[in-house]
């Protein structure tokens, strides 16, 4: 992996953005997508994307799209102690909350803040911990009453998003950071829409990230709503499931980008498939195939307008909806690379055909 690739990685990773408060993650986006594309367009919710025209009007219209926001919470009540609850924004194991560094994004400014945990000792001679929900832990950003939490600018409908380094591991084959989920497919946007800046494609490509994916896949229907698509590609990270076994489990590190097969809100057509198998084996790229029992945008996308076939050009990340997930370097070369040749390759003759699935 190029340094450029990684520095740019860790920027996007460490940025902090989650469902419905994804500008610091847009700006981004958009002054690094705008010297690369036609013109820059943002949809009603937020989602930004960069449209390269093709010369005929009726070319078919291709839609690559990342999501830009990371799992977190909002706070919902401070304590009278200064405390604050919250509720989550996406999915979250509570047994990975606790005792962990957030940054608490007020209008008056970002502060530090931890989750809360009870410590052994304050256990001893109980019956132990209940089952623990989200719900039920309070964070702390050294507030001593919520009068002086206010003081500072904190209000219910502020955010609490991890605060994490971004780092590779020692054998330099993966790295660990936080938002992998979804700044993965921000970052391969940027990197294809870059490699293929000079030239000419047989559609006009529309490329750049939804919003509030996390919370429901909310941001993708008014985008395709707005841009029309014919063929939707998302570009998102999955659950690897491989630290145990890789005996019956899907999602391995290591072993290429996802032929994401099913979900429960997609089933790739034929015709799809055939095309993106067709591509992965003509220019050598590792893939591997994906059964997940969550979804992507692209689950909205497809049944958006009148049918837009779309699936996922993906990748697997250990213990993502975390603050720390471990991605492999290769994976991402793999996923680039096959998002890259998918869009060189598709052209009127080529859409249609998955289309129509003749």
């Amino acid at each position: 992996m190029e340094d450029k690739t990684f520095q740019r990685i860790k920027e996007l990773t460490e940025l902090q953005g989650t469902s419905g408060f994804e500008q610091d993650i847009r700006a981004y986006m958009r002054k690094e997508i705008t010297p690369l594309v036609d013109e820059v367009q943002q949809d009603g919710l937020g989602g930004i994307f960069g449209i390269r025209q093709h010369e005929e009007a009726d070319a078919p219209r291709v839609m690559v799209a990342a999501h830009m926001d990371e799992v977190g919470f909002m706070v919902t009540q401070i304590t009278d102690r200064g405390l604050f609850k919250i509720t989550p924004l996406g999915g979250w194991n509570p047994y990975v909350v606790s005792a962990q560094r957030f940054t608490l994004k007020t209008m008056k400014g970002d502060y530090p803040c931890i989750s809360s945990s009870i410590p052994p000792h304050l256990l001893r001679g109980t019956a132990g911990q209940k089952s623990l929900e989200v719900t039920d832990i309070l964070f702390d950003a050294g507030f001593e009453s919520r009068e002086e939490a206010e003081a500072f600018g904190v209000r219910p409908g502020d955010t609490i998003v991890p605060q994490v380094e971004t780092i590779k591991t020692a054998n330099g084959k993966n790295i660990i950071s936080k938002a992998w989920d979804n700044r993965y497919g921000c970052t391969v946007v940027l990197e294809a829409l870059e490699a293929l800046k000079n030239e000419k494609l047989g559609h006009t490509l529309i490329a750049g990230a939804n919003v509030q994916e996390e919370v429901g896949l909310r941001g993708t229907k008014g985008a395709v709503n707005k841009f029309k698509p014919d063929l939707f590609f998302a570009v998102d990270c999955s659950a690897a499931d491989d630290t145990v076994t890789k005996n019956g489990t899907f999602g391995h590190l290591g072993e290429g980008t996802l032929m994401r097969i099913y979900d429960p809100g997609l089933i790739m057509l034929p015709r799809l498939k055939e095309y993106l198998l067709d591509t992965a084996e003509t220019n050598n790229i590792p893939y591997q195939y994906f059964v997940s029992k969550g979804g992507t945008d692209a689950g909205a996308a497809h049944t958006a307008n009148e049918g837009i076939p779309s699936t996922v050009i993906g990748v697997v990340g250990r213990y993502i909806h975390t603050h720390q997930t471990m991605f492999s370097i290769a994976d991402y070369d793999a996923a680039r690379e096959m998002l890259i040749q998918t869009l060189r390759g598709l052209d009127r003759s080529t859409v249609q055909t998955i289309i129509e699935g003749k």
